[in-house]
């Protein structure tokens, strides 16, 4: 059937026009499952789901039961629904029992098919129609926080706030969804803002693995050790994800030294869909402004300070992420001769 875009999909929903099978695909899990919502709430009557929607897992789906579930006419109602969750995890049989069904879909059922966040577009599923849901990235993960806090709490939320939540959680949508969850709350109908992020994360401006970040491109050992302790006291931050943002940033910064001045930051995370823990454009000007700092010799010796420190962490006889992050930032900042010794 092809693919269409989510826009056209919600238009759609919104006037009742219904594919016979749609393939929910993407790293949107949270987006996926919202969708969803909306089909069965747009496809079937509230008093009468519980005869006409049906929901299985992809792994837990027997052939027997699923072509039972497709083949049942609606009750006391114009359709169907019928959703089967993690399509990679569907055995051969019963994948080949929908490949055959999406060839003569039932004209009374509507088929959600919803491949989990990493899962590769699947053939046998062409004949329905797809829509992705790519996880929010680049410029596009504000506008993600700000429609989410708008459409689902009916308030909203400062620029600022959003980067401190992306320090926070990342951009992992599930996560995402469940910390704006807390903050609508605390926030009772106000506008969500750094002040609310502080209060339900503990997170800090000034504080952030983003600020990290910036004192090791800097090359200021005293500002990035000072900032250490506070950024493993975040939750979620530790060690390795720590040392892997500073991989990705010394490879940028790398990529940037050969590219002789013509470096283009952002262009290079758009291509290499990196993740920098922190918004693109604020790695890029990070990035940019530091270049001058980093020669060849310091940025193969923070390479290898950055190889080390990873097998280092997958140790457990070290001390602690502190003293290895603190060992880190030393030699990544240490004068070339220094680094080298």
């Amino acid at each position: 059937m092809g693919a269409i875009t989510l826009q056209a999909f919600q238009h759609a929903l919104a006037a009742q026009r219904f594919a016979p099978a749609y393939y929910l695909t993407g790293d949107d899990d949270h987006r996926k499952g919202a969708l969803v919502r909306q089909v069965i709430d747009a496809a079937v009557d509230a008093a009468m789901r519980d005869f006409n929607v049906d929901i299985v897992r992809g792994g837990e789906a027997d052939v027997q039961r699923l072509d039972s579930m497709l083949q049942t006419l609606p009750m006391l109602a114009s359709r169907r629904v019928v959703v089967v969750r993690d399509t990679a995890s569907l055995r051969k049989d019963v994948r080949a029992l929908l490949e055959q069904y999406l060839e003569s879909p039932s004209p009374d059922t509507v088929l959600l098919l919803v491949a989990l966040a990493g899962t590769k577009d699947e053939k046998e599923f062409s004949l329905a129609t797809q829509v992705a849901l790519p996880a929010p990235a680049g410029d596009g993960f504000e506008p993600w926080v700000v429609e989410h806090v708008r459409d689902v709490h009916g308030t909203s939320i400062t620029s600022g706030a959003v980067q401190l939540l992306e320090d926070h959680v990342g951009r992992d949508t599930m996560l995402l969804a469940s910390e704006l969850d807390k903050l609508a709350s605390y926030a009772a109908g106000h506008e969500i803002d750094e002040d609310a992020v502080s209060a339900v994360t503990g997170l800090r401006r000034g504080k952030t693995l983003a600020d990290l970040l910036d004192a090791v491109a800097a090359r200021d050992a005293p500002l990035a050790l000072a900032l250490i302790d506070d950024v493993l006291s975040q939750p979620k931050n530790n060690a390795v994800n720590v040392i892997m943002a500073l991989t990705v940033q010394t490879l940028a910064l790398m990529w940037g030294h050969y590219a002789r001045g013509r470096a283009d930051y952002f262009s290079l995370l758009k291509e290499t869909s990196a993740f920098p823990m922190r918004p693109w454009g604020d790695a890029s000007k990070c990035w940019a402004s530091n270049q001058s700092r980093w020669s060849s010799a310091s940025l193969h010796a923070a390479l290898r300070a950055l190889r080390e420190a990873d097998q280092a962490a997958k140790d457990t006889r070290v001390a602690s992420d502190e003293q290895l992050l603190a060992t880190l930032v030393c030699a990544m900042c240490a004068e070339p001769a220094r680094a080298a010794a």
